[in-house]
Order: structure tokens, then sequence, then C-alpha cells
């Protein structure tokens, strides 16, 4: 079998907050500001953070999960990565052994070596008994290092590498920089471009690591490149409008990479910049933030009356989370102001301050089974009887998927590379 070689590191922690994500888009500036090419990756359904580390490494970043996505889309991405890029990096999801599939399953699975970034700022020789439970509770998963984050002192820095065990590679230790925190909000981490000032904080974080072992490339892992059959083109000759703007930001760059390899063409349009509805054989609205921006869709009665058009017409229209929420007749804020929506499918949207969905899901469509996940914050109120029920990893009742002519609708965001056939059959007449 071919194989094709790369340096390449998975971040983990011991928990969430441990600062993942700013390290690995700070390491991911630093060695582009040096001209190699950085290929990034985000563990488990996540749209923010890969924006994050798309505007730090210059080019989108994709995720992996094992139950979503499965092993030969990964393994196909990770040999393509190695072909066209000087680093591969990977972010976890959780904790390094959290969830199933965890962190650790994907570094098992595909021999990515792991660097555990470690909140020091409570801690002192404890780091050490951290460390060593991180690269020896599996001895199975490849282990690279260990990085202190958000340290109080030098001495602080040297009590902590002092107190690791031999055989465990000291990778250096950070400041705690407020400065170059990253904000967030009820869904994560703020969208990217909706923070102003990101590329001068993930260059003052990439700044602190000049002087750390990260500076150098680690060793070149392989990776096999496993063969692959040619898509259809399903969808040639198909134009695709997409809303992306800030109301609908949630997009799988390898859902766009997918809809091209099939033949489409794709438009973009943005609702909330008053853009009507491009000339399309079909549309899709992603999912994002129309809570927010409500007032604005809530006056685009004029977008509103050409999507009913074209749904009348027969024509194909995914509205994921977001953008299902878009298609019911209102929406309810956090503050309890109702706005009107586009008002394709009887119902209503209400937000909440608490979880209402997480987690990953496969649903049975007629034109089959795709996987996905959740996470959204508001319920839904449908009089609607659904086209079909997604189901949870554990069998238990997952999203609603509501149709309407060729509309389709639900919380649930599609993985379009789970099923491309299915895919192609969603967005055609």
């Amino acid at each position: 079998m071919t194989e094709r070689s790369c340096p390449a590191l998975l971040f983990a922690a011991p928990a969430s907050g441990s600062g993942k994500t700013s390290l690995v888009a700070a390491l991911a500036r630093l060695h582009t500001r040096q001209g190699r090419r950085v290929k990034v990756f985000k563990c488990g359904p996540d749209f923010l953070d890969p924006q994050i580390h798309a505007m730090a490494s210059g080019q989108p970043c994709d995720n992996f999960d094992l139950w979503i996505c499965g092993e030969d889309d990964i393994r196909a991405r990770l040999a393509q990565a190695a072909q066209d890029n000087d680093l591969i990096l990977v972010e976890g999801v959780m904790g390094l052994f959290d969830g199933t599939p965890s962190s650790a399953d994907i570094a098992e699975r595909f021999g990515l070596p792991v660097l555990a970034v470690i909140d020091a700022r409570a801690m002192a020789q404890t780091f050490g008994a951290v460390a060593f439970g991180l690269a020896r509770f599996r001895p199975a998963v490849p282990f690279h290092g260990v990085l202190a984050n958000r340290v109080g002192s030098a001495h602080h820095a040297g009590l902590l590498r002092a107190a690791l065990p031999d055989g465990i590679h000291w990778c250096g230790a950070l400041p705690r920089q407020d400065a170059a925190s990253l904000p967030s909000r009820h869904l994560g981490l703020l969208p990217a471009a909706e923070i102003d000032d990101l590329t001068a904080r993930i260059d003052l974080l990439a700044d602190t690591l000049t002087d750390t072992p990260l500076a150098e490339l680690p060793p070149p892992v392989s990776f096999a490149v496993p063969d692959q059959m040619p898509l259809p083109a399903l969808l040639q000759g198909r134009r695709i409008a997409i809303a992306r703007d800030a109301a609908y930001c949630f997009i799988y760059p390898a859902n766009l990479e997918l809809l091209t390899a099939l033949g489409a063409e794709l438009t973009f349009f943005s609702p909330l910049a008053g853009d009507a509805l491009p000339d399309c054989d079909a549309a899709w609205l992603p999912g994002g933030y129309p809570e927010l921006h409500a007032p604005a869709l809530a006056a685009r009665t004029d977008l509103a009356a050409q999507l009913r058009a074209h749904v009348n017409a027969g024509k194909p229209l995914l509205a994921e989370c977001g953008g299902m929420m878009s298609v019911f007749e209102r929406l309810v804020d956090l503050d309890g102001q109702s706005h009107a929506m586009f008002g394709l499918l009887a119902g209503h949207t209400v937000m909440g301050k608490r979880l209402a969905a997480l987690g990953s899901q496969e649903v049975a469509l007629p034109e089959g089974t795709l996987r996905g996940h959740a996470f959204h914050h508001s319920r839904c109120d449908s009089p609607l009887p659904p086209l079909a029920q997604a189901q949870k990893t554990d069998g238990r009742v997952g999203e609603p998927v509501w149709r309407a002519q060729r509309l389709t609708a639900s919380y649930f965001h599609f993985y379009f590379p789970s099923n491309p056939a299915a895919t192609a059959a969603m967005f055609l007449p």
C-alpha cells in the first residue's frame, strides 16, 4: 500500500477549557509565518473552532469523527494532507479519553502522536502525575509530550518540568495571557469573522511559542493512501445557492467540497446584506445564529417570497438548524421577543438558555441514510408530522426531519460525505 509522510501532532488535554484551540491556532500561525503549509483538523462535530484554525492556517479546517465521518474518510483526508502540506495539526475534543469515539481513539487508529496541553494554573508537582496518567493510561496511544499552559512564572515552569517522570518529553510552558484569549457565547467560541482582532490575538500567542520545542517540526508520521473510487457527477449542471453570513455560518468545508466533486456549481448569498436568492436549481440555509439577527431576517419579506416561490416550483431547499428556525413562522429570542420568519412551515422556535440537544445522530431519509449531529439551545413547536426521526448513537430518538415538497428542514446538521448519493438526491428535484 502506498504511504505518504508528514510531521503531525494531535493536541489533547485532561479536560475541555485547557487551551487546545488557542494553542493549535497559534502553532499553525507560527509555522505558516515561517513559510510552511499547515493543515489543521478538528476532532468531533464543531463549526466554531475550525473557523479559528482556518484563519490561522490560511486553508479550511476539516472535522474528524470516527462515527460521523468514518475511518475511510479520515484516512483519505490525512493522506491528501500529507501530500499537500508541511505539517498536520489535529485538535482533540474534550479530554483525551472522553467520549466514544474519543480523541485517543483517533490518535491510536491513525498513529497521530499526542501532545498533551495541561492547564497548570493551580498545580505544581501534580503536573507530573497528570502527564504520567495521560501518557500511560492507554499504552497503545502514541505520545509525543506535554506543554504547560497558563503558567505563573519561570520558577513555576521549572517546578512543572522537574515533576515530569523520565521518558515524557517537555514541550515548553506558556504564561497566561488574557489579551490572547478567545471570546465566547452560548454555542462556544465566537465565529472567527466576529472577532475583530483575532489575527493579533493569535499572533501574540504564536510569538510565545517561538522559544519552545514546538517551533521545530515534529517527527514525520506515515499515512496510508486508501483506494478511492471517483464520485459520479450526480449534480452536474446544478447550481446550488448557499446562504453564508453571520446568521448562517455553520458549514462543514467537507460538505462544500463534496457538492463540488459531485459536479454542482456553488454560489453564495447573504440574507443579512440584503442579497436576493440567486438564480439556482437548489438552495441551502445552513445553521448559525438567526436568533441574534432576527429583526434583520424578519425584514426580508422579499427573500421569504423568493424562497416560497423556489419551493413551490419543486426545487430543493435544505434548511439546517438555524436555517430551519428561519423557515418556520416565528422565532422567539432570549428576551422573549417574537419575530416573523420566512413562514414556509407551520410552527415556531423558542430560544432557551440551556442546551437542548447535543450529540451525533443518523437519519434514514427516502434518499438514504446520512450521519451528522445536533447542537442547539432552542426548541421547535410545530403541528406538522415529521418525515423521519433521527436516532442517537445509543438508539434513543433524535431530531425530527420535516419535509414539504422538496423542502427538507431539521435541527440535524448533515455530514454530506457520509452518503454522497443521498446528498445528491436531496439537492435534486
